[in-house]
């Protein structure tokens, strides 16, 4: 299954890197590729979970940080963490864009 995945060390989770248009499996084929994509799926929502908690401790700090550069950098980061969280938002949607398409 790894051929059809790709690490994506920024979000922490493998992602799909698919090769040619999903019709074009065999269906037998996109099957396990759901399944195991499922299984990814199932782990976003705790490795946002953990993002968030990140993103809390990065907001305190940032509540007692006196030293501009410092805020400059907390702010950053809080930003760079948020927009991972959208993006995982957005790859936990993909399996219903392909379980419909799966089922037709």
């Amino acid at each position: 299954m790894s051929c059809y995945f790709q690490y994506d060390a920024r979000l922490g989770i493998e992602i799909p890197v698919l090769e040619v248009d999903w019709e074009s499996y065999p269906s037998d084929v996109r099957v396990d590729i759901l399944l195991y994509w499922e299984q990814i799926r199932g782990a976003i929502p705790d490795r946002i979970m953990k993002l968030e908690a990140t993103i809390i401790n990065k907001q305190n700090q940032l509540n007692k940080e006196d030293d501009f550069p410092t805020s400059c950098r907390l702010n950053s980061e809080i930003a760079d963490l948020a927009s991972i969280i959208n993006d995982l938002h957005l790859w936990f949607r993909v399996n219903q864009d392909l379980e419909s398409k799966t089922h037709h």
